[in-house]
C-alpha cells in the first residue's frame, strides 16, 4: 500500500470515515447541515438531524482543586479517532516519508541561511507529516505532540472532518475578499460564535487572520465606541507582536526590546500570581493608584486581560479579579476585553475560559484553535460596541478566509459531536493527578506550582523539593531532553521557568500516557532519562 492516504483510509476501526475524509466520496454535506450551530444554552438549538444532537459538555472548577488518583477519561461520542484504541509500540525506526526531502541538519543550515534569527524555533526537527497528536520528521522519526502548534490544534492534526470541510471549500472557491463578495460560511461562523460567546445581550463577530490582528482591532473598536484612548493591560500578559499588541504585552525581552517607541496610552498592572506573592488586592490597588496618579478612569477606553495568561506562565486570573474588573468597567464606562487567543475554543473545559468566573466581557478575542490549523481569528462583542466603527474602518484582504471559515465550522461540529469540553476536563484531571504524584518522587527533578484550567496545564521546575524558587535552567534542560526523547514540548513564564502541556483534546489515551512517560523520563534527576 504505497499511498499514505490509502494506508490511513484503511486504518483498523475507522473504515468509511477515513476513506471519505481523503477521497471525498462522502464528504459533501448538505448546505442545511454544514453550518448548524453548537448548542449554547437557552434560545439556541442545533440544526443537525436529531440523531446527531448533543450538548456541549461543561464541567466546573480549576484542575488544581481536583486531586487524587487519575480518574477514568470521559466517554467518547461519535469519535473518528478512538481515544482508547490500542496503539502500536512506539518506535524511532524510520518510517515511509515524503519524497524530495532532506535531513534535519541540512534543513537547519538552509533555514539559518534563508530566514532571520528573529523567528525562533523550539525544535531542530523539521516536520514531514502529522496525524492527531503525532508528528513525523523528514527523517521518519515519530514524536508525540504536547505543543499543538502553540494551542492551535485542539482537534488534532488533520482531523478528518476539518480536512473534508476544507477540501469541499477548496473545490468551490478559495478567496473573494469578504469586502468584495461576501460568503455564507463567514456569516454562519459569526452566528455560531455569537451564540457561544459569554456576551451579555445581542452579539456580533468580525473575523481576521491572526491573534495580534484581532487584538489590534478589539482596541480600535473600544476606542471608537468610547471616544477614549488609554488602555490598561497586565504585567506578564502576551497579546502579540504587532505594535499595539507589543505595547499591551507585559514583558520586554524578547518581544519589545529594540522595537520602540511603542504606542502610548498603555498602562500595566501587576497580575495576581499566588506563588509569586501577588494577590488580587495588590492588583486592584494598583489600578486605583493609576486612576489617581497617571490617567483618570474617564480617559480609559479598555481593560484587556487574559483569563489564563498564556506565554506568561498559565496563571489563571482569580474570579474575584475578573469580577472586580467587570464592576470597575461598568462604573466608569470602560470596555472589558478578554484575550482568549490561547484559552478559547475549549482548551479549559469551557468554550471560553471567562465562563469559569461567570464574568461576561464586552469583547472577546479568539484565534489559534478556532481555525483547526488554518489562520483565523476574530473579535466577538456586544453588538452596540461592534457597530461603533464606520464602514471601511475594519476588515482585511484575507480576513475570514473561506477555507479557514470552513475549517472553523467543522471544528465546532467536532467539539459538539465528540464532547471535547468534557474531555478537556477529564484529560486535565488525569494529567494533574500524575504531576501531583511526581512532586513526591526523589528520582525526579523537583517540580511544583501545578496549575491550570481544564487541559491548559503547566508546572514549574524548582531549585529544591517543596520550595518556591523556580529553576529556569532546569526547565530548559528538561525541554531539551524531552525533544531528544521524541516529545514536542514548550516552556513559558516570565523567566522561562514553566513547562506547559498543550496536547490535542482528541489525543488517544495510549498516546497521552506515552507522552507523560516521556516527560517523566525527561524529568529524571540524573538527566539520563
Amino acid at each position: 500500500m504505497s499511498d499514505p492516504r490509502e494506508a490511513l483510509a484503511h486504518r483498523p476501526g475507522n473504515g468509511d470515515a477515513w476513506r471519505s475524509a481523503f477521497d471525498g466520496s462522502t464528504s459533501r454535506v448538505p448546505a442545511s447541515d454544514r453550518h448548524s450551530p453548537v448548542r449554547s444554552g437557552a434560545g439556541t438549538t442545533s440544526q443537525k438531524p436529531a440523531e446527531y444532537r448533543t450538548s456541549v459538555g461543561r464541567r466546573p472548577g480549576p484542575v488544581e482543586a481536583r486531586r487524587g488518583p487519575p480518574p477514568p477519561l470521559a466517554p467518547v461520542h461519535v469519535s473518528i479517532w478512538p481515544y482508547d484504541s490500542p496503539r502500536r509500540p512506539r518506535s524511532l525506526a524510520s518510517e515511509p516519508r515524503s519524497p524530495a526531502v532532506t535531513d534535519n541538519a541540512s534543513l537547519l543550515q538552509r533555514r539559518n541561511a534563508a530566514i532571520p534569527r528573529g523567528v525562533g524555533t523550539a525544535m531542530t526537527a523539521f516536520a514531514d507529516r502529522a496525524e492527531n497528536a503525532e508528528l513525523w520528521d523528514v527523517e521518519g522519526r515519530r514524536y508525540v505532540d504536547f505543543a499543538g502548534g502553540i494551542a492551535v490544534l485542539n482537534v488534532g492534526h488533520r482531523h478528518p472532518k476539518v480536512m473534508a470541510a476544507v477540501r469541499d471549500q477548496l473545490e468551490r472557491f478559495t478567496h473573494t475578499a469578504f469586502q468584495v463578495n461576501a460568503y455564507e460560511s463567514y456569516v454562519a461562523l459569526a452566528e455560531r460564535l455569537n451564540a457561544l460567546a459569554p456576551i451579555d445581550g445581542p452579539a456580533k463577530t468580525i473575523l481576521f487572520s491572526t491573534g495580534a490582528e484581532a487584538v489590534e482591532n478589539a482596541i480600535k473598536i473600544a476606542r471608537a465606541a468610547t471616544g477614549r484612548h488609554a488602555v490598561v493591560a497586565f504585567g506578564g500578559g502576551f497579546h502579540g507582536r504587532s505594535f499595539m499588541a507589543m505595547a499591551l504585552t507585559g514583558k520586554t525581552a524578547p518581544y519589545k526590546k529594540g522595537f520602540g517607541p511603542l504606542p502610548g496610552g498603555v498602562y500595566h498592572l501587576p497580575f495576581p500570581v499566588a506563588h509569586a506573592g501577588i494577590d488580587v488586592a495588590r492588583s486592584l490597588q494598583a489600578l486605583h493608584d493609576l486612576f489617581k496618579a497617571d490617567v483618570s478612569a474617564e480617559e480609559i477606553a479598555a481593560i484587556i486581560v487574559e483569563p489564563v495568561q498564556g506565554e506568561g506562565g498559565f496563571n489563571a486570573a482569580p474570579p474575584e479579579l475578573l469580577q472586580a474588573l467587570r464592576g470597575i468597567a461598568d462604573a466608569h464606562g470602560i470596555v472589558l476585553i478578554a484575550d482568549e487567543v490561547q484559552t478559547g475554543i475549549g482548551r479549559t473545559g469551557r468554550m471560553f475560559a471567562m465562563e469559569h468566573s461567570g464574568v461576561k466581557p464586552d469583547l472577546i478575542v479568539t484565534a489559534k484553535s478556532l481555525g483547526g490549523g488554518l489562520p483565523l481569528s476574530g473579535v466577538i462583542g456586544r453588538a452596540a460596541l461592534m457597530d461603533a466603527p464606520a464602514p471601511g474602518g475594519l476588515g482585511g484582504t484575507y480576513a475570514g478566509s473561506p477555507l479557514a471559515c470552513a475549517a472553523a465550522l467543522a471544528v465546532l461540529d467536532v467539539f459538539e459531536e465528540e464532547r471535547l469540553l468534557d474531555r478537556a476536563d477529564a484529560l486535565g484531571a488525569r494529567v494533574v493527578a500524575r504531576l501531583d504524584a511526581w512532586t513526591q518522587r526523589g528520582d525526579l527533578r523537583p517540580i511544583g506550582h501545578i496549575r491550570g484550567l481544564g487541559a491548559m496545564i503547566a508546572f514549574d521546575l524548582l531549585r529544591e523539593r517543596g520550595g518556591v524558587e523556580v529553576d529556569p535552567a532546569a526547565t530548559q534542560a528538561v525541554l531539551k531532553r524531552a525533544h531528544a526523547l521524541g516529545l514536542i514540548l514548550l516552556g513559558c513564564g516570565g523567566q522561562g521557568e514553566a513547562i506547559r502541556l498543550l496536547f490535542p483534546l482528541t489525543i488517544p489515551d495510549a498516546v497521552l500516557d506515552e507522552g507523560m512517560a516521556l516527560l517523566e523520563q525527561a524529568l529524571a534527576a540524573d538527566g539520563a532519562g
